[in-house]
């Protein structure tokens, strides 16, 4: 994808309006009347003039984007948890501009944090160790397994949080721009309502799900004492933040396809010109730049979140199922049971949300260019209409993880399949075992 820079913006902006008003002249000279008529039009009138005033607006002046950069004033709150988290310390350094710096205050505090939860998370991996190698309870061993991996993503911040901290910046600060452009073409202003409370819902709901998840752990498995739910507790929490993060930004960049599809839907029944397709045009290109940006930022970041879920969820399933054929069902095949879901649905609601804004991006904007009436609109209009429809085939939005992989429902079903691979072969393993075991034990009654 493309950057739309702020000076091809522009370029494109004057150029298209400069054609605009040759045609307008043109026209003019062959018919007055009709020219004295759009002079008169009070509708027009005012819609010229609020462009000519909007259009004095800059999206690469901080101030300006910081003014009109809604969404950061919604979502901060987000931010700030992962600050306080010490996985993304991002600041807003000025205004309309999101930076990151290994030198910052953030980043200085997101590094203590960092050590000293490093020695918890390695005191607590020491004892969960030392428990896999004298239980021989197999539920036990199986437990003990997936808590050792759960403290693996400890290990990741610095790879896939302090390392793609730069480009989470970008995408953040691209926000402004946008919000400058989109008020710029279509003279409202993006909102995004509710989002704020919706972030406090959410970091609510993601501390307790921990609290509670730790907790009942603790009481359930033996060896599994309360003073290690200090050092899964910040683990736990940034897994279910990263999944309300996805969950956030896909709901704002869906929030921003309704309204660009509502307003060009909108304007193009005023005056359907060539200038006010090319405009929209680049405003969408712009969006779905973003939407683009989004996924190559937190490519890390989620490419290490969906494999490590996919891992939980074939050890959890082996375990319950090997558990049910060796005892029966227990309150610990149900807690198996319950990790695999808990995993199974942070992988739904990554890949669910990233396909339903997918989705969302292009389809009001072509509905809507499929339903312009061709023969009531000039020849520049029809190619801006074909140019649009192109831009829309050549630059598909969807979450690419830097071309590794794309985030849809379709990966869902890829990850179903290759779980259900892994797990025919385990569980074969496991009755060929079976099956030896009660041989040996027939062979010894018989002897």
């Amino acid at each position: 994808m493309i950057s739309i820079a702020e000076s091809e913006f522009e370029e494109a902006l004057q150029s298209t309006m400069l054609q605009e008003d040759m045609n307008y002249i043109l026209k003019s000279h062959k018919n007055k009347k009709t020219t004295f008529h759009n002079f008169k039009n009070p509708e027009l009138l005012e819609r010229n003039r609020n462009r000519d005033t909007r259009n004095q607006l800059k999206s690469s002046n901080g101030t300006t984007a910081d003014i009109y950069d809604q969404f950061y004033r919604d979502h901060q709150l987000l931010l700030k948890l992962f600050v306080i988290l010490g996985v993304m310390p991002v600041v807003r350094s000025a205004p309309g501009i999101v930076t990151f710096s290994w030198k910052s205050y953030e980043m200085i505090y997101a590094f203590f944090l960092y050590i000293f939860t490093s020695s918890l998370v390695l005191r607590v991996g020491y004892e969960r160790v030392k428990f896999i190698q004298t239980t021989e309870e197999f539920d036990e061993y199986i437990y003990g397994v997936i808590f050792v991996i759960f403290l693996v993503p400890h290990f990741w911040i610095p790879y896939v949080g302090w390392g793609v901290a730069n480009q989470v910046a970008h995408y953040k600060t691209m926000w402004g721009s946008f919000q400058v452009r989109y008020y710029r073409v279509t003279g409202t202003t993006l909102t995004f309502p509710k989002l704020n409370f919706l972030i406090i819902v959410l970091f609510i709901g993601c501390v307790l799900l921990a609290v509670m998840f730790l907790y009942s752990l603790s009481r359930l498995l033996d060896g599994f004492l309360l003073w290690h739910t200090i050092a899964y507790f910040h683990i736990i929490t940034m897994i279910n933040m990263n999944a309300a993060l996805f969950y956030i930004n896909s709901r704002a960049i869906k929030r921003a396809s309704h309204s660009l599809s509502a307003c060009f839907k909108r304007d193009i029944k005023v005056e359907c010109t060539s200038t006010l397709i090319t405009q929209y045009r680049l405003l969408w290109l712009n969006l779905s730049e973003i939407f683009q940006t989004f996924g190559n930022a937190y490519a890390r970041t989620y490419s290490t979140y969906l494999l490590f879920m996919s891992i939980n969820i074939i050890i959890g399933a082996y375990g319950s199922l090997s558990e049910i054929f060796d005892s029966g069902f227990s309150f610990k095949v149900l807690g198996l049971i319950v990790l695999t879901i808990y995993c199974a649905c942070l992988l739904f609601i990554v890949c669910d949300c990233a396909n339903s804004a997918t989705s969302v991006i292009a389809h009001g904007i072509q509905n809507t260019l499929l339903k312009i009436d061709l023969l009531r609109i000039d020849i520049h209009a029809q190619q801006e209409i074909d140019y649009f429809i192109l831009a829309i085939e050549l630059n598909p939005p969807v979450v690419s993880l830097q071309g590794y992989s794309v985030i849809n429902r379709e990966l869902i079903s890829a990850t179903i399949s290759t779980i259900a691979i892994y797990l025919i072969v385990l569980l074969q393993f496991k009755l060929t075992i079976i099956a030896e075991q009660t041989y040996r034990s027939a062979l010894t009654r018989t002897t």
